[in-house]
């Protein structure tokens, strides 16, 4: 977490939380959703407004964390924004030499595969849970044949409370 982001949780304690308004979708980027959109229909339905400020995403991607129930938040200074997910946690990019890569840039190692009903990949790694991104599925397919992951299926369905995430956090 970003040293400016602590200062402020320590100066203004007790800022409400705010559901609803950040998303990241299956392909790792991230959406705002304002009341317009909210109203509109649920994510990913209706998305919103993509963010492709690239500082912006830098510093939620730094910011970036569960809570103590699973549910992932970005620590926008003293106010933490829970994160809506379509898939899981992270997106993942792999490389040709089958390194993975998350959608936040962090490296990470997988020690799990899992498939969907869906044929979609995820990775457990010691950073988190997430999906593979649709343009390095052919990377993934040859990590897979080499005998680097050896996926077992999962039902979508199943795979939050296995792997201990929320896809829409809640007020409680």
């Amino acid at each position: 977490m970003d040293a400016i982001v602590e200062a402020a949780l320590r100066k203004w304690p007790n800022v409400p939380h705010c559901w609803g308004w950040l998303a990241l979708d299956a392909r790792g980027d991230w959406y705002m959703r304002d009341e317009r959109v909210q109203a509109a229909g649920p994510f990913p339905q209706v998305k919103g407004s993509r963010i492709v400020h690239d500082k912006l995403r830098e510093f939620i991607h730094r910011n970036y964390l569960p809570d103590e129930a699973g549910a992932w938040f970005f620590q926008n200074g003293p106010q933490r924004v829970y994160v809506e997910l379509e898939a899981a946690p992270f997106v993942w990019r792999v490389d040709p030499g089958f390194g993975v890569q998350a959608h936040t840039g962090a490296a990470a190692e997988p020690r799990g595969a899992w498939l969907d009903e869906h044929g979609r990949l995820f990775l457990d790694t010691p950073l988190g849970f997430g999906l593979v991104h649709t343009l390095d599925m052919g990377h993934a397919a040859e990590a897979v044949e080499a005998g680097r992951w050896l996926p077992q299926e999962l039902a979508f369905a199943e795979m939050p409370a296995r792997f201990g995430y929320v896809l829409t956090p809640q007020p409680a």
